[in-house]
């Protein structure tokens, strides 16, 4: 396993042997480390000293249960610190098997033009994205896997991002080659936007799983984790019902945020369950799925395929943040109008935890009334214009505070708080 460096002003790939302090660091502590040891702390996280890091954790890419994840991070436009976002999904994968423990990108580009870079068993190559810009997530995903393959991964962003707005994410494939897998939090999509980077595509057709010290050992171990994690009595309420089983017993607690987090209590919960959910999708059929895995091996299966009544597919997956956040926190009581707004979020590529905690202040705020969906879907289409109010949204719930004098912002070092956090 190796570091690849790639610095997107002169477009050159350095390849170099992981120091010694990084070997036994994956994900999130390997981001910290990095930080720590590469960049100033007091840099502008949108300018060109702030990098761009994706690494796998350790245990990747030998399709251990729930294990193929992917963490992404670098100094947040949000927090200001150290930022890890987290996603499942194949990129992690793929990263694996072209033999890459860290991907590094610093510095930016003194053009306008935009930027795809190709990572394959060659190196890494650039080519221009202009084509691409303004374009929504789903469909520049589309359009690349038509052009690269079914068997590449990606690691894109959409409008958020190229607006440098600091609710933006990176998206990645799931298993099926839907864009829906996010590394969300922190404003990292604006960070690979300010570096004018479209979408990275990995190929690894050529490449294979990194080596194992002792292989059977590693198999023992795993039939073990694989029994452990099905024999679990939470796996199986996660298989039926995802992370949706979490709004009923949040509301138990008078933990499921209301109303821009003025309650812990929402009358409507009944109609937003992982419970209702998934006798409405199986009710429904068609596309619709209330077990879906995200990544390939993974035997929870706690993702959904969310479809509407006509049997289409609206959004997957419907988890339990963005039901908190775009449905009571906003005083919604309707799946499909939540599946329809986070779809729209998707798209622009930003983080519905965050674009939801923006619309509950927004709605404090006096820009919406608590319940409305068209408004909801109307400020949405705020940020795709770029407007002025948009960008204040896109830059999420302490933005929108700010901008409007709202004091109640549910929001932590400039970043919204989840739906857990109660």
């Amino acid at each position: 396993m190796k570091i690849w460096r790639i610095n997107t002003q002169t477009q050159s790939l350095q390849i170099e042997d992981v120091p010694e302090s990084w070997v036994k660091l994956g994900g999130r502590g390997l981001i910290a480390r990095i930080l720590v040891d590469e960049i100033d702390a007091k840099c502008d996280p949108l300018g060109p000293e702030n990098i761009l890091i994706f690494t796998p954790g350790l245990l990747v890419g030998h399709r251990l249960s729930s294990c193929d994840r992917l963490s992404i991070g670098g100094k947040s436009p949000l927090t200001k610190g150290v930022k890890e976002a987290n996603a499942g999904g194949t990129t992690g994968l793929l990263m694996t098997y072209l033999g890459i423990h860290a991907l590094i990108l610093e510095d930016q580009p003194k053009t306008d033009d935009w930027w795809l870079i190709v990572l394959n068993d060659q190196g890494a190559h650039f080519e221009k994205a202009n084509d691409l810009v303004g374009l929504g997530v789903y469909d520049t995903a589309e359009k690349l896997v038509s052009k690269y393959g079914k068997k590449v991964g990606l690691s894109l962003i959409g409008p958020g991002g190229e607006m440098l707005m600091a609710a933006a994410g990176i998206q990645n494939l799931d298993k099926d080659h839907i864009p829906s897998r996010i590394s969300a939090r922190g404003g990292l999509g604006a960070v690979m936007g300010s570096k004018r980077i479209k979408a990275i595509v990995f190929d690894a057709e050529k490449g294979s799983a990194p080596p194992i010290h002792d292989e059977d050992a590693f198999k023992a171990a795993r039939k073990e984790f694989t029994k452990a994690v099905l024999n679990h009595p939470q796996s199986k309420t996660y298989a039926d019902y995802g992370t949706a089983a979490m709004a009923n017993m949040c509301n138990s607690f008078g933990a499921l945020p209301t109303r821009n987090f003025s309650s812990g209590q929402f009358e409507g919960v009944g109609k937003i369950s992982g419970e209702y959910m998934r006798e409405l999708l199986l009710k429904r059929g068609g596309v619709s799925e209330t077990t879906h895995a995200c990544m390939v091996g993974c035997t929870i299966r706690c993702s959904n395929i969310f479809g509407g009544e006509n049997g289409e597919s609206i959004v997957s997956p419907l988890e339990y943040e963005t039901i908190g956040l775009m449905g009571s926190n906003l005083g919604i009581d309707s799946l499909d109008t939540i599946a329809r707004l986070n779809y729209i979020v998707n798209d622009l590529g930003l983080d519905s935890i965050e674009i939801g905690a923006a619309l509950g202040v927004a709605a404090d705020a006096g820009l919406m009334d608590f319940g409305d969906d068209e408004r909801s879907v109307e400020l949405l289409e705020e940020i795709r214009k770029g407007t002025k109010v948009g960008r204040i949204i896109g830059d999420g719930a302490t933005s929108v505070g700010l901008a409007y004098n709202v004091e109640r912002v549910p929001a932590v070092k400039g970043q919204a708080m989840s739906a857990y956090d109660p």
